[in-house]
C-alpha cells in the first residue's frame, strides 16, 4: 500500500493551518461538525427527489463517541459519504471544495445551506491528532474507503467495509504536554461545551452517550441514599437558532430570557433588536442594549464586539469590527451565510463582506436609539444615564469623523428644568435674541450653580447646560455648533451680552484703572494673564475665567492624566465693577500697594476655590486670611 504524497503547496498550506490560521485548537470539533452536516445535508437534499433514500429529515443525525483507553475521537455522519475519488480530491488536495462546488451546481436556496468546505477546515483536526482516518461509503456506491494521513508525509486510501451511506471520522490524539491536555478533548464536559459553544444551532441533532447518575431505590427507608451510572444517548445541540425564527413566533419573555442566558446577565435588556437583512449583505442578527453597563465597561479591561456566525456556526466569541466603539455597549450576534466558516481573525479584518454587515448595524442601532429617544423617553434617559459617556468620547473621537452621527443622540442636563435634555431641545426652546448655546462645567450640578459666570447668563432668561463628565467640553469643542448656533461657555472672554452702554461704562472704568489693574497683574505675574473688570458678575466679587482654547476645565481633565506634560489655561481674573471690593482695592493702590498685592493673591485663590481649582498654597492662603481680618 503506497503512501501518497500531499502537493508542495498543500504541505505548505497544512503547516500553516495547524500552526497559523486557527487560533485556538478546540475549533477542530466545530470543522468536524459541521463537515458531518455538509454531508447530511447533501443527502437531505437528494431525498427531496428521490425516494430511493429512505431518510426523513429526522432520520439524519450525527455521533461523537469518546475512547479514553485507546485515546480516539469518533465524529461520524448519515450523510451522502465519499468515493474513493472524492476522498483523493478533497482530502487529498487541500482546500479543494467538494462543498462548494456541490451548492453551485444545484443552486441551493437559503433552506439548503452548506455551511463550509470539506478540506481547510477538516485539516485543523491535525491540531489534536497525531493520526487520522476517514472511512466513507458514498450513497449508492457498494464499495467503501478508508483515508488514512499522519499529517505532512502524505496519506493512503484503501477499500474498506461499512454498511451504509455516511462518513466515520476517528481522531487519534497527540499525547499530553507541559503546555497541552490533549486527553481535555475526550472528556464528557468538554465536548458538551464545545458543541453548545460553536455547534449549538447546527439544525441535525449532535449526539452522544453520556454517562449519568440516579439514585438507586431501596426498601430500607433509614439508609444512606446509593447512587448508580447509567448510559444515556443525548442530543447535545439545541439546533433551531431563535435569531431564524419568525419575529411573529417570538415573545419578549424569549429574546429576554434568550439574552440572560447567553450573556450572562440577570436583568433584561433595556432594548433588543431582531434583523432580518438582505441585499448587499445578508445576515440576521439579534442586538441588545443592557440596562447597566457591565462593571469594567469603561476600562481597558473591557472587550467589546459580537459573536460572529456562519450558517449557524460560532466563527468568533467577540467580533470587534462588527461595532463601532461608540456603540460598544451593544450585546449580541450577527449569523451570515456571506462569511467563509474557514476564516482567521487576521483575513476577517480584511474582509469586504463583514465590512458591510457593520455599517449596516451602525445604522440599524442609531435608528433604534433615536427611535427610543423619540417614542421611550424614559428608557432611553435610563439608557444615556449608563452609556452616554460613549456616545460623547464617539462625538470627540478621530476629530469629530462621527460627530454628525451622535449629535442628535447625546444629552445634558439643562439649568432650565434641572433634567436632561438634547441639543434640539435646546435650540428649540432659544430666545429670539438669543446668540449662542450657553454651557457651563462643572463636577457636578451643584457646583456649577454655585458659580459666579452663570449669574449673568440666568439674568439675561437664557438657559445653561451643565456639564459634568470629563468629555464634555473636548466633544462641544469638536462640534463647534449644532445647527447655526456656536457654543459659548460662561466663562469664556467674552460673552457679548451686554448693551452698548454697559460696554463704554466697563471700558471708561477700566482705562481709569489701567495702573491698577497693571499692578494686581504683575503680583500675579505666572499665575493670570491679565486682570480686569467683569460685566458678568453680579453679587460676587471676583471670578476665574480663561482666553484661548484651553478652558479651565480642560486643563484640570488633560492635567488629571498620567503625563509630565502640563496644560495651563491662559487665567483672567475679572472683578466686579459694582462690588466694595472694587473701591477698596482702588483706595489700597492709592495708599498701601504692599497690602494691595495680599489682597491680589487672597481674591485669587479665593476665584480658585470658586472655580473647583486647587490652590498652590493652602497654609499660606490660611495665614493670609488670618492677617487681613
Amino acid at each position: 500500500m503506497a503512501t501518497k504524497e500531499f502537493k508542495a503547496e498543500s504541505k505548505r498550506l497544512l503547516d500553516m493551518m495547524i500552526h497559523s490560521i486557527y487560533t485556538h485548537k478546540e475549533i477542530f470539533l466545530r470543522e468536524l461538525i459541521s463537515n458531518a452536516s455538509d454531508a447530511i445535508d447533501k443527502l437531505y437534499f437528494k431525498s427531496l427527489t428521490d425516494d430511493k433514500v429512505g431518510l426523513a429529515k429526522d432520520d439524519f443525525a450525527i455521533e461523537i463517541k469518546a475512547d479514553k483507553d485507546a485515546r480516539t475521537l469518533t465524529i461520524s455522519d448519515n450523510g451522502i459519504g465519499m468515493t474513493e475519488e472524492e476522498l483523493e480530491n478533497n482530502l487529498g488536495t487541500i482546500a479543494n471544495s467538494g462543498s462548494l462546488k456541490f451548492k453551485t451546481e444545484n443552486k441551493l436556496d437559503e433552506e439548503n445551506q452548506i455551511i463550509g468546505q470539506f478540506g481547510v477546515g477538516f485539516y485543523s483536526a491535525f491540531m489534536v491528532a497525531k493520526k487520522v482516518t476517514v472511512v466513507s461509503k458514498a450513497y449508492g456506491s457498494d464499495k467503501a474507503f478508508k483515508w488514512e494521513s499522519e499529517g505532512v508525509d502524505g496519506y493512503t486510501i484503501t477499500e474498506d467495509e461499512k454498511d451504509s451511506a455516511g462518513t466515520v471520522i476517528t481522531l487519534y490524539l497527540l499525547d499530553d504536554t507541559d503546555d497541552e491536555k490533549y486527553s481535555d478533548f475526550l472528556e464528557q464536559y468538554k465536548i458538551q461545551s464545545l458543541v453548545k459553544k460553536y455547534s449549538d444551532y447546527i439544525r441535525f441533532p449532535i449526539k452522544m452517550a453520556v454517562t449519568k447518575s440516579r439514585q438507586v431505590e431501596t426498601d430500607d427507608k433509614d439508609a444512606e441514599p446509593k447512587y448508580e451510572d447509567y448510559i444515556e444517548v443525548e442530543t447535545l445541540n439545541s439546533m433551531v437558532p431563535i435569531w431564524k425564527k419568525n419575529k411573529s413566533e417570538l415573545k419578549d419573555d424569549d429574546y429576554n430570557n434568550f439574552y440572560k442566558d447567553k450573556f450572562m446577565d440577570y436583568t433584561n435588556p433595556l432594548k433588543y433588536m431582531h434583523v432580518k437583512n438582505e441585499g448587499n449583505a445578508t445576515y440576521n442578527a439579534l442586538l441588545y442594549i443592557p440596562a447597566k453597563a457591565p462593571y469594567d465597561y469603561y476600562t481597558k479591561e473591557f472587550e467589546k464586539g459580537l459573536q460572529l456566525y456562519s450558517n449557524g456556526v460560532l466563527i468568533m466569541d467577540k467580533c470587534a469590527d462588527l461595532l463601532p466603539d461608540y456603540f460598544s455597549f451593544v450585546k449580541g450576534l450577527v449569523d451570515s451565510e456571506d462569511l467563509s466558516l474557514n476564516i482567521s481573525r487576521e483575513m476577517l479584518q480584511h474582509d469586504r463582506q463583514l465590512k458591510i454587515i457593520a455599517k449596516s448595524l451602525e445604522k440599524t442601532i442609531k435608528n433604534e436609539l433615536s427611535k427610543m429617544l423619540k417614542n421611550d423617553r424614559e428608557n432611553y434617559e435610563k439608557f444615556f444615564k449608563e452609556f452616554g459617556i460613549q456616545l460623547k468620547f464617539g462625538v470627540y473621537d478621530n476629530f469629530g469623523l462621527h460627530k454628525d452621527t451622535l449629535k442628535d443622540l447625546i444629552m445634558f442636563v439643562s439649568s432650565a428644568e434641572n433634567k436632561l435634555t438634547t441639543l434640539e431641545e435646546y435650540v428649540s426652546r432659544m430666545r429670539e435674541d438669543q446668540k449662542y448655546i450657553y454651557y457651563a462645567t462643572g463636577e457636578s450640578i451643584a457646583r456649577i450653580e454655585q458659580l459666579p459666570q452663570t449669574e449673568l447668563v440666568k439674568d439675561k432668561g437664557y438657559e445653561i447646560l451643565y456639564f459634568t463628565d470629563n468629555v464634555d467640553e473636548f466633544a462641544i469643542r469638536v462640534l463647534n455648533e449644532y445647527g447655526d448656533k456656536q457654543f459659548k461657555s460662561v466663562s469664556a472672554d467674552d460673552l457679548d451680552l451686554d448693551t452698548d452702554e454697559k460696554k463704554e461704562e466697563i471700558k471708561a472704568k477700566e482705562e481709569e484703572s489701567a495702573d491698577l489693574f497693571k499692578t494686581l497683574a504683575d503680583h500675579l505675574k505666572g499665575k493670570v494673564a491679565r486682570v480686569k473688570l467683569s460685566s458678568r458678575l453680579k453679587s460676587h466679587p471676583v471670578c476665574i475665567t480663561s482666553e484661548g482654547e484651553i478652558s479651565l476645565e480642560m486643563e484640570k481633565v488633560l492635567n488629571s492624566m498620567p503625563s509630565d506634560q502640563k496644560v495651563k489655561a491662559q487665567r483672567v481674573l475679572e472683578i466686579n465693577p459694582d462690588h466694595p471690593i472694587f473701591a477698596k482695592l482702588n483706595d489700597l493702590y492709592a495708599n498701601d500697594k504692599d497690602k494691595l498685592g495680599k489682597y491680589a493673591e487672597l481674591l485669587y485663590n479665593q476665584a480658585l476655590l470658586i472655580e473647583g481649582l486647587p490652590i498652590e498654597n493652602p497654609a499660606e492662603f490660611a495665614n493670609l486670611i488670618c492677617e487681613l481680618m
